[in-house]
């Protein structure tokens, strides 16, 4: 079953999430597994929310994409839960 991720992302701008959308648009939508992201400001910084087929898909997704471009300072605090159902459109 799909896992849905949160990140909690401290210190995170507008202008820091716009321009690494900019550059993760196009491999996330190509990527193994993926399925939705969404994002938002929350706090002193941004909520990002993604679901997925699998852990693993995403965190490979995080290592190669997410984790280099991240501005300096900012570090995701990335949580998992398995999903019990998923409607798809």
């Amino acid at each position: 079953m799909a896992v849905l991720m949160t990140a909690e992302v401290p210190g995170q701008t507008t202008e820091g999430y716009d321009g690494m959308l900019s550059v993760l648009t196009e491999p996330l939508k190509q990527a193994p597994g993926f399925i939705a992201h969404m994002a938002g400001p929350d706090g002193d910084g941004w909520r990002v929310t993604e679901i997925w087929d699998s852990v693993k898909e995403a965190s490979a997704f995080y290592a190669k994409y997410v984790d280099p471009n991240l501005p300096p300072g900012v570090k995701p605090k990335r949580r998992f839960m398995e999903l019990h159902s998923l409607i798809r459109v």
